[in-house]
């Protein structure tokens, strides 16, 4: 008799986790679940953990899995927490959920694994994987809509290989009816949004809890003193929104140009075609690349951040970092956010965008 092929199946609580369990299941594979347990929630109201597990043990018990809870709360502290304040301590906008990824997920998560003797770690996301000539590349998922390739820019060749992603191949349509079903108490649970230590809070307080914020002026790009900011880590280049200028000038909104950390200064600018916006080319930091390291220039798509639209743009090794040229100008390109270069379907990696 073959022994089966065992998998451990890292459980969210939400439905694509469920579904990718009930599809291990049907493909033969020997399946123990684990929720990771990577925010101390003790008297915190808005965290969803405690919920979560109670629906990784409905969805376990009905399907007669093994589950556990492992604790990564050390790990997720030194590794994500303290970089994401880190970073907007430096007026950047950082993507712990990357960072979360590739630390916890696919490093410490897939460490505990292979200590069980597993042959293959799971997760329920929205990405692929292939193996072409021994090398195995990370794929965008199916539904264009619920890819979740550009935060797993940053997870190595060699966890990839160890990993399944049982959803992958599938529309998220597809998903809930598989769900429906096979009667799972996730079937009809709303999807997370947002970052997952921060939940249904307010963001700026959850910030303010941590860091020092010290309010300061807010000017237009032309130097017009209009004015006053909360803090510049409260804002991201881009924003439109919570800057507190309606009705100012010519009528139109403002967006968030700059931050100016020497002069503690917010730079807006009037107007969604305004120049200052878009940007023509970037430098890009700390460079990962999955599979191999292209060669430049590399011709490629990027995305500046998750949601964004894939642009075309080419890229150059100057040193230790990238340059960065768009084919148009981009607005909102976003120093400490996380850029995903792609050849067509294939995810090739990422960098921090300076």
């Amino acid at each position: 008799m073959t022994k089966k092929a065992t998998v451990l199946l890292g459980m969210s609580g939400g439905v694509d986790s469920s579904v990718s369990l009930v599809l291990l299941l049907e493909q033969g594979y020997d399946v123990t679940c684990v929720f990771m347990k990577n925010w101390d929630d003790e008297g915190d109201e808005f965290c969803t953990q405690a919920d979560d597990y109670l629906d990784v043990v409905r969805v376990c018990d009905q399907l007669g899995v093994k589950y556990y809870t492992v604790n990564f709360e050390k790990e997720y502290k030194d590794r994500v927490f303290s970089y994401f304040l880190e970073e907007y301590q430096r007026g950047r906008t950082p993507n712990p959920d990357v960072m979360c990824n590739t630390e916890i997920k696919f490093k410490a998560f897939l460490d505990f694994a292979m200590k069980m003797n597993c042959d293959y770690i799971a997760m329920g996301h929205y990405a692929r994987t292939k193996t072409i000539d021994g090398r195995t590349y990370l794929l965008k998922g199916a539904d264009p809509n619920k890819d979740q390739s550009y935060f797993l820019s940053r997870v190595t060749e060699e966890a990839l290989a160890k990993t399944l992603f049982p959803v992958g191949a599938l529309d998220k349509r597809d998903v809930r009816a598989i769900a429906e079903a096979n009667h799972l108490a996730t079937a009809r649970k709303k999807d997370s949004t947002g970052i997952c230590f921060i939940g249904e809070r307010n963001f700026n307080a959850f910030l303010d809890q941590f860091l020092f914020t010290k309010p300061g002026d807010i000017y237009s790009y032309e130097g017009e003193k209009l004015g006053r900011h909360s803090g510049l880590m409260h804002y991201t280049i881009g924003q439109r929104k919570g800057i507190g200028l309606g009705g100012m000038g010519n009528g139109e909104p403002f967006f968030v140009q700059w931050k100016d950390l020497k002069h503690n200064r917010l730079i807006v600018a009037q107007g969604i075609d305004h120049p200052a916006l878009y940007i023509k080319e970037t430098w890009v930091s700390d460079p990962f690349w999955i599979t191999a390291t292209p060669t430049f220039p590399l011709q490629c798509a990027v995305k500046i951040r998750y949601r964004a639209k894939d642009e075309e743009a080419t890229v150059e090794q100057v040193g230790e970092k990238l340059k960065v040229t768009f084919n148009h100008p981009l607005k909102g390109v976003t120093p400490g956010q996380i850029m995903v270069f792609y050849d067509k379907d294939i995810c090739l990696g990422s960098g921090i965008i300076d």
